[in-house]
């Protein structure tokens, strides 16, 4: 009981400073509220600021591009990048010549107009003609970029079997890949997860006949000039298979099998001694130095000089390691790439040992 009455001692307390409050705030009488209203100085400042951003934007815009233009995509090395490459450059060109207009013309309106004590708004209720041209305009350039856009993706997408694409599967799961060759059939043999046990980590079917001939590796080796047709699947979550220099990505799903196709067409050596690549390595190098200048100091190993590698990456977050989840692929001659399919063994082989 005591400590009810406590409770509600304070509680009364409060009210009566809240009431005392209200005395006090009523007796000051009628505050001024005419310092939240902008003034033709407020709007002066506030219309100059507008321009002067918008030339922010255009220098910022400026000193990106020349700082790190080198940061883009590298020299596609895939026949179909290139129509990637010309598609994400027309879309690039449009979009930042209708944002340096509409910029200029959001911030120059808002200095023009800005307010003035003398000026008065004039009251414009609607213009069908110029809501039709400002609707029809983006309407024409985004069917337009749809519709190249579709076409690219279908000529991409459309695996013609008569190239006799070389069939490669890419197995993911946490947190590496695998890939598997079809064989001199090649046709991969059926596969399931449920089949997993030992060293047939794909869970390959081995009674398919098939999957005589298939082979399973760690390093990708792909034939420059041919086609190949990727078959994917996911061990365990999303995984997305991401190879930036081919221009090539598509997700990879638990219980189905997606596929891509690409047409190499520069071999790694040759990327390695394109001077663009040159000039990138050079510079990881000198970084990748100064931080073993520092690691020798504290006595630990020196960093090792990089070499740059095509990469098969994953682009979903699909773990705590998923930034570590990437495999080799070497691009090379046909003759040569045959020459390594033969020294590898078939899955059969590898499990008979």
């Amino acid at each position: 009981m005591t400590a009810f009455l406590v409770v509600l001692v304070l509680i009364l307390f409060g009210v009566a400073i809240w009431q005392m409050g209200k005395i006090f705030q009523l007796s000051k009488g009628k505050a001024d509220n005419t310092s939240e209203i902008a003034n033709d100085k407020d709007n002066n400042a506030n219309g100059w600021l507008m321009l002067m951003f918008v030339f922010f934007i255009y220098v910022l815009t400026i000193v990106c591009f020349v700082k790190w233009s080198d940061v883009l995509l590298p020299q596609s090395a895939s026949a179909h990048g290139l129509e990637t490459d010309q598609l994400w450059l027309i879309s690039m060109v449009i979009i930042f010549i209708v944002g340096i207009i509409t910029q200029w013309l959001l911030h120059y309106f808002a200095f023009k107009y800005r307010g003035r004590k003398t000026q008065r708004a004039t009251f414009y209720a609607d213009n069908d003609k110029l809501e039709f041209i400002w609707t029809i305009i983006p309407v024409i350039v985004l069917a337009g970029l749809i519709i190249y856009g579709l076409f690219t993706w279908t000529d991409i997408m459309n695996v013609d079997t008569e190239d006799d694409p070389l069939v490669v599967e890419l197995y993911a799961q946490q947190f590496k890949w695998n890939a598997r060759y079809a064989g001199d059939d090649n046709v991969l043999g059926e596969a399931n997860v449920r089949l997993i046990e030992g060293a047939n980590i794909l869970g390959v079917d081995t009674s398919d006949p098939n999957a005589q001939d298939d082979i399973v590796v760690n390093e990708l080796h792909l034939p420059k000039g041919r086609k190949v047709l990727f078959k994917m699947r996911s061990q365990d979550v999303l995984h997305s298979a991401y190879m930036p220099h081919f221009r090539a990505q598509m997700n990879c799903v638990p219980g189905m099998i997606t596929q891509f196709s690409f047409t190499p067409t520069i071999t790694t050596e040759k990327m390695r001694s394109n001077p663009d690549m040159v000039e990138k390595v050079k510079h990881i190098n000198d970084i990748r130095a100064k931080k073993s200048e520092v690691l020798l100091a504290k006595g630990e190993e020196a960093l090792e000089p990089y070499e740059f590698d095509y990469l098969l990456l994953c682009n979903k977050i699909c773990g705590n390691s998923h930034y570590n989840m990437q495999m080799k692929i070497v691009v090379e001659d046909e003759d040569a790439f045959n020459a390594w399919l033969k020294e590898q063994k078939t899955l059969v082989q590898a499990l008979e040992q």
